[in-house]
């Protein structure tokens, strides 16, 4: 297995390290480093007049201080990414583990390098340095979860004084995306002793103001939505027995309402440590594109970690 794991120094990317512990990863793999200096620099020589044209003092010294403080900031993302390689090796003892430090735009460098890189799963904090609260997903998250080829781990770690087994919950409509959901959990948490929870979410048919006072209609209606049901109920089958197969604990919870809203709230109400969404799950293959998507939107909103899974 590969993984990206982008470091900026902050709280939440502190609480992304931690959060590997619970994350089901396999003994041995290669993980890579990255800190982003968001800065500008001249070209690499220093030189920020390039054309030869003699330039005022004034900017001149404007253009040395910029390149200084460009400098003083990769220096300080070298400082970052070899913190958290040693940081990651203590979580990790038997994986390779590089660190590296560039600059640019954090979120299409993360992106670039996922590229070149090609990992299996990338892990950001659900915020950088500028975080503002959790209802809002950072920036530079957002775009990675949105843009990335690959899985992303939006990280939330949080200290426990009794550790209690893992409890995963994963978002279920049958869908690819739902189902490629399972199948990483079942592969990565096969030799824990972990609980998971499929839950699916409907959404009811109602009947008109008028439609209410009309039996027919109501029974109508009643029949579909049973029937809704009990299709989540038979898709989830296989699922089930794949995820008991690994021995893990498994179970199906089906319930009504907006997946943005009840993905994020059942996950604060069982205390969950992470929510898997396919990257289609409720949803068209087009959604990673949109601000807004179930899984961006389940992102900012969960107490725990989010992992968007892409195959």
């Amino acid at each position: 297995m590969k993984l990206l794991v982008a470091y900026d120094g902050s709280s939440c990317s502190e609480a992304a390290l931690d959060d590997l512990v619970k994350a089901g990863l396999p003994d041995e793999g290669e993980a890579l480093v990255t800190s982003i200096a968001e800065v500008w620099l001249p070209p690499p020589n220093g030189n920020g007049n390039p054309s030869g044209i003699k330039l005022d003092p004034y900017y001149e010294n404007l253009i040395e201080k910029h390149y200084e403080r460009g400098k003083n900031a990769i220096a300080e993302a070298e400082t970052f990414a070899n913190h958290a390689k040693k940081r990651l090796k203590k979580i990790l003892p038997h994986w390779k583990i590089k660190a590296e430090a560039t600059y640019g735009s954090p979120a299409m460098e993360i992106i670039m390098r996922a590229d070149n890189f090609h990992p299996d799963l990338i892990v950001v904090g659900s915020h950088g340095r500028s975080a503002v609260n959790r209802f809002i997903l950072g920036s530079i998250s957002q775009k990675v979860l949105t843009e990335a080829e690959c899985s992303v781990r939006v990280a939330r770690g949080r200290i426990e004084i009794d550790p209690t087994p893992t409890r995963l919950i994963v978002a279920f409509d049958g869908s690819k995306g739902a189902l490629a959901a399972v199948e990483a959990v079942s592969k990565r948490y096969c030799r824990g002793n972990s609980e998971v929870r499929l839950l699916g979410v409907t959404d009811p048919t109602a009947p008109s103001a008028i439609g209410r006072f009309i039996s027919p209609i109501t029974h109508m209606v009643e029949e579909i939505n049973r029937s809704e049901r009990k299709w989540l109920e038979k898709l989830a089958e296989n699922a089930l027995v794949t995820l008991r197969g690994t021995g893990l604990t498994a179970s199906l919870h089906i319930h009504e309402g907006n997946p943005k809203q009840v993905l994020a709230e059942e996950a604060e109400r069982w205390n969950a440590d992470c929510i898997f969404v396919g990257a289609n799950a409720f949803g068209s293959k087009l959604e990673r594109f949109l601000l807004g998507s179930t899984s961006a939107a389940v992102a900012a909103r969960a107490s725990c970690s989010v992992e968007v899974v892409r195959k």
